[in-house]
């Protein structure tokens, strides 16, 4: 049950990435139909974007997203009980030790971040220290030991750039679409009308359908990362109990306050505790009770 619901999920995670690049290619695509008939152009465009800016964003991501955090870089001497736990999931997990941060929040939450194992760093509040005995804090760091395990840190990253992207076209398309040169041939009205229609439909799908369906594919991203991780905690603690026990003290507190709103898909719940509505499509993370039912079953 374990090793199939993993196989599972990674499956799950390559499809979602895979329709990522299909909808930044699609919203390149409608940019150039759009500003001259050129949709091959505005493809290449967009891909050389994505390319550069993820250039801007993985050497050292780790950092970027500690500091929007607020959290605070700790050594074995500063809390030697963190520090251990986090040293034997990683040793459990068969990855290095990555740097160990501290939330100066009173909500109990973690998460991971990184580019890969070797570039990696877990923070934690300072309220799941308060809160959560050794099991507990067991399954959680080994959920996101899983995380930078599984390349998790890396794939979110990656989502977090191709959404960057997508809005960063339509915010430009939004600015500068009425400089669109929509002059026309009047012997060739049926051409020029099928021509009209299609650049509508590009315009919409641009301004409106490109962003919010990046915007669901990376929260199912995250939706199914949490899944993933869930099942590799309970592979290296070899324990379900601790991480159910944790999840369910986690979703009974408050919401934080250091958490930045641009990395809350990353934290092990939705530090915000934002939830919209019964569908869960725009939640950064699957309904706790989902998660706990599942780890029942493990």
């Amino acid at each position: 049950m374990l090793f199939q619901q993993i196989a599972s999920n990674k499956r799950k995670t390559t499809g979602i990435l895979i329709l990522f690049v299909i909808i930044l290619a699609l919203v390149g695509a409608g940019l150039g139909f759009i500003w001259g008939n050129r949709p091959l152009l505005g493809v290449i465009i967009a891909l050389i974007f994505s390319a550069i800016y993820m250039l801007i964003v993985l050497p050292n991501p780790a950092n970027m997203v500690m500091s929007l955090n607020h959290a605070q870089e700790i050594h074995e001497q500063d809390n030697p009980i963190l520090w251990h736990v986090v040293q034997d999931m990683a040793l459990v997990g068969k990855v290095p030790m990555p740097r160990v941060f501290i939330i100066n929040d009173p909500s109990p939450n973690a998460f991971a971040t990184g580019r890969d194992p070797n570039h990696s760093a877990v923070a934690v509040t300072q309220g799941l220290l308060d809160m959560m005995n050794r099991e507990e804090l067991e399954g959680v760091l080994g959920h996101e030991i899983s995380h930078i395990r599984n390349y998790d840190i890396l794939v979110s990253t990656i989502a977090a750039v191709l959404v960057g992207v997508i809005s960063y076209l339509s915010g430009i398309a939004s600015r500068y679409i009425w400089w669109i040169d929509d002059d026309r041939d009047s012997d060739n009205d049926n051409g020029n009308t099928i021509v009209v229609i299609f650049k509508i439909v590009a315009i919409i799908f641009v301004l409106i359908l490109g962003p919010i369906c990046a915007s669901l594919a990376q929260m199912a991203l995250s939706r199914n990362r949490e899944y993933l991780a869930d099942a590799s905690s309970v592979e290296l603690t070899r324990n379900p109990h601790g991480l159910i026990s944790a999840l369910t003290k986690i979703d009974g507190s408050d919401p934080m306050k250091a958490a930045d709103p641009s990395s809350a898909g990353m934290y092990i719940e939705d530090p915000l505790r934002k939830r919209h509505g019964l569908t869960h499509l725009f939640d950064s993370h699957p309904p706790t009770s989902d998660r706990i039912k599942r780890l029942e079953k493990m």
